[in-house]
């Protein structure tokens, strides 16, 4: 039998490993809600999610208050119909962060299940394409750094073989930014992908403006650079330059992509796993992308990622920010400068559960 006989959450708080800072925010812990699911077989599913610093006790109460208590009795094989049934028990919530990342946290878990039920690992039951996917750098490009760390970090990752490096930009003046990007492309070289992230930090005047300033530097994305419901702002800069527009990571729905690349106001989707609800819709969204013939390229978990960038064939970029070494016994392996998919049957992340209960505050 394959029915859930008991569903917990719990949350583990997670302090970064590195200060981090954008043209909005400061990234200063993660987050990191939990939820176990048991079936009456003895099988075990360990799911998770998250938030950069604030939200994380209002996920944790939706799913011990109204989501958990729904999954007693369900046949955990059934992934798509638990996941319809626990949006619909939200409508008074959704589509919206909260109940998002909630239903992620249960999604992954009913993954893992059916990914340990297979013997096999996440990145070839979801699809199976190719386990190796190259990375880009982001810990190495925050906006506090001065253009001599940046230049130290970006040379780095070419040393490593990585395939490019995201800086972040949105300082007061266009030639700040323009300095800094400047320096990076004249220590890596023309082959080197240079990403540059506003996260949202713009107008669409602005973005337009400092796309046609950055197109010395030959960018390869434009990541975020107006509010994320700004659709039609969005298509009015995708259509004024020729630099990619990268956009995803704060969309919560498959209706939300499905817009934007209706509009042609995305060229590179950043769909994330948690944000959008989990591995159920996440997948759609990546097909989705396909169809449009865009590439995804997820935002950060890139121990979760890898496995299903690797799912599908119009995955170009896993990033690489890593967040989890301290609840962890191994880390995502790095071979070449690609991320490599692992073949643990279930997620693939070796969660330390001493390490976690440590940091329990929930």
């Amino acid at each position: 039998m394959t029915k859930v006989v008991k569903a917990e959450a719990f949350l583990v708080d997670v302090e970064v490993e590195r200060t981090r800072t954008d043209a909005v925010q400061a990234f200063l812990k993660q987050e990191t809600v939990f939820v176990e699911l048991r079936t009456d077989d003895g099988a075990i599913g360990l799911g998770y999610s998250y938030t950069i610093g604030t939200g994380g006790s209002a996920v944790l109460a939706l799913l011990k208050d109204n989501l958990l208590p729904r999954l007693i009795g369900r046949d955990a094989r059934l992934v798509e119909s638990i996941w319809r049934d626990l949006f619909a028990s939200t409508r008074s919530t959704t589509v919206g962060a909260i109940t998002s990342l909630a239903l992620a946290a249960v999604d992954t878990a009913l993954w893992d299940l059916r990914c340990l039920r297979a013997g096999e690992p996440l990145w070839r039951v979801a699809g199976g394409f190719d386990p190796r996917i190259p990375l880009y750098d982001t810990e190495t490009g925050w906006l506090h750094l001065s253009v001599d760390e940046l230049v130290l970090g970006a040379k780095a990752a070419v040393d490593a073989g990585w395939g490019g490096i995201k800086v972040k930009v949105g300082k007061p003046t266009a030639g700040e930014d323009l300095e800094r990007l400047r320096a990076i492309r004249e220590a890596v070289g023309p082959r080197f992908d240079l990403m540059v992230d506003a996260n949202q930090s713009m107008t669409c005047a602005e973005a337009i403006r400092r796309a046609e300033a950055f197109s010395s530097v030959d960018l390869f994305w434009l990541e975020e650079p107006l509010p994320a419901d700004d659709v039609s702002g969005h298509a009015r800069l995708a259509r004024s330059t020729s630099v990619p527009i990268a956009v995803g990571e704060s969309m919560y729905s498959i209706a939300q992509f499905r817009e934007y690349l209706e509009r042609g106001a995305a060229s590179i989707v950043q769909v994330d796993v948690a944000r959008i609800g989990g591995v159920t819709p996440w997948l759609k969204v990546a097909h989705l992308a396909e169809a449009f013939n865009v590439e995804v390229c997820p935002h950060f978990l890139m121990e979760l990622h890898v496995s299903l960038t690797a799912a599908i064939p119009n995955g170009r970029y896993v990033e690489h920010i890593p967040q989890l070494r301290a609840i962890t016994t191994a880390e995502m392996a790095v071979v070449d400068g690609h991320a490599v998919a692992p073949e643990t049957p279930g997620l693939g992340i070796a969660w330390d559960r001493a390490a976690m209960d440590d940091r329990r505050v929930a």
